[in-house]
């Protein structure tokens, strides 16, 4: 299930996307009052925008033009949105979303080709571990997806190992969503009880919401820590609420696959102009198909590359690289750069740390400061010791590290929509 844009040349993608946009424009320079504002402000005459080089005429998208004009989004009336969905809130308030039902069947087709991308057909069957409810989106677009694709689901939601096993154990699915970290709980469950991970007729995990691959596209800690000891497949996934749109690994991990029949895509340096491949830029989007709130040149904040090279699996779309972070989430500390998955990263090296959050705060002389509270049963009076020994072996700098019960760990990573933990507060002052 290849759609023919995907293996079709990368100069027919640009022809086709640049058709695309030119409708999209026609779209939103009749119905959204937010972009025909923007046009008029900055005397900008669709006519002119015709390639995607001419995009960069258009000024970007915020998150904060979400949030503050949200309503103005809007390219039909309220009584066509038949799904109010909100973004997660990690970096600020969260938006609202509206979609119309052409844009839940655009979610369907998007995630029905994402699952056959990494392998995944009509004989399958797939867990679902993460809610469809607390206004989620990514939830009912697996549902829709895999009902499209013509596979089984089962919908058995965030959390409980012992249910998660008694699913698996009774229906038999062979592939999970999931959270990669809860992958580690339910290996620890299947310990603990005696369940043997090779026979739970599991082949893979779609993985969402962390980071499963290092920039070369081998496996991190995380990723390395369950294959060591569960034999399944690892294909991750980015996606977001804003997009609609997720970018899926195909059986070669070599990154996710761009559809570009659902959205453009930009990579943009800190004074928005584009990076080259290979190179790190912010990841800017256009929406294709999007009939409620398409959006214009919006900017993700997330980090990462692109790879234009063909990929073996046939498609010749662009691949995304690993998130390596949130731009409002960059840390200059003590002279070096970080992203806290690379924290997230060492602290995956040891099995003593249950939970952990990372803080991010400016001293009183304005500069960025971290500060990682960890929740461990161990009683090893080296392990603090230990960590930041790693810390400075792995990342050249040592942050504060103190450990304090699980309880406030749990109550500090939970979310406002409670829909996934919270692992990074930042404190600082914009």
């Amino acid at each position: 299930m290849i759609p023919e844009i995907e293996k079709a040349s990368a100069t027919a993608i640009k022809t086709f996307q640049e058709e695309k946009l030119r409708e999209l424009l026609q779209y939103v320079n009749t119905l959204s009052p937010y972009y025909r504002k923007l046009f008029r402000k900055h005397k900008l005459s669709i006519s002119k925008i015709n390639t995607l080089e001419d995009l960069q005429r258009i000024p970007t998208t915020t998150k904060d033009d979400l949030q503050q004009h949200n309503d103005s989004f809007l390219c039909v009336p309220k009584n066509q949105i038949v799904d109010f969905v909100t973004t997660s809130g990690t970096l600020g308030e969260p938006v609202t979303v509206g979609l119309t039902d052409g844009d839940l069947e655009r979610l369907a087709y998007n995630e029905a080709i994402s699952f056959a991308c990494a392998g995944i057909g009509t004989d399958d069957i797939l867990q679902l571990t993460t809610t469809m409810d607390r206004r989620f989106m990514a939830g009912l677009a697996y549902f829709l997806g895999v009902r499209k694709l013509g596979a089984g689901i089962i919908r058995v939601g965030a959390g409980i190992p012992e249910l998660q096993w008694d699913t698996i154990l009774k229906f038999r699915p062979t592939y999970l969503i999931v959270v990669p970290s809860f992958l580690l709980k339910l290996m620890q469950y299947a310990r603990e009880n005696e369940i043997a991970l090779s026979d739970s007729g599991i082949k893979g995990a779609i993985c969402i919401g962390e980071p499963l691959r290092n920039p070369d596209f081998s496996l991190n800690v995380l990723g390395q820590k369950i294959r060591d000891e569960w034999d399944i497949e690892l294909y991750t996934t980015y996606a977001s609420t804003e997009m609609s749109t997720a970018f899926t690994e195909c059986t070669a991990q070599q990154g996710g696959h761009h559809h570009p029949e659902l959205i453009i895509v930009e990579l943009l340096d800190e004074n928005e102009r584009p990076v080259d491949d290979g190179k790190e830029g912010e990841l800017v989007i256009t929406t294709l198909g999007v009939e409620a709130m398409p959006l214009l040149r919006f900017k993700t904040g997330d980090m990462m590359t692109a790879h234009r090279e063909p990929c073996p699996c046939g498609r010749n779309s662009l691949r995304l690289g690993p998130v390596l972070g949130r731009k409002k989430q960059m840390i200059k500390y003590k002279g070096t750069t970080l992203y806290p998955p690379a924290l997230h990263n060492a602290l995956n090296d040891f099995p003593e740390v249950d939970s952990f959050v990372i803080e991010l705060y400016h001293n009183n002389i304005g500069t960025d400061e971290i500060r990682i509270k960890i929740a461990t049963k161990s009683t090893a009076t080296n392990l603090l010791a230990r960590i930041k020994d790693h810390f400075r072996s792995k990342l050249r700098v040592t942050p504060t590290i103190t450990v304090r019960p699980i309880e406030e760990i749990a109550r500090l990573r939970s979310s406002k929509l409670g829909r996934k933990p919270v692992s990074v507060i930042d404190l600082r002052a914009r």
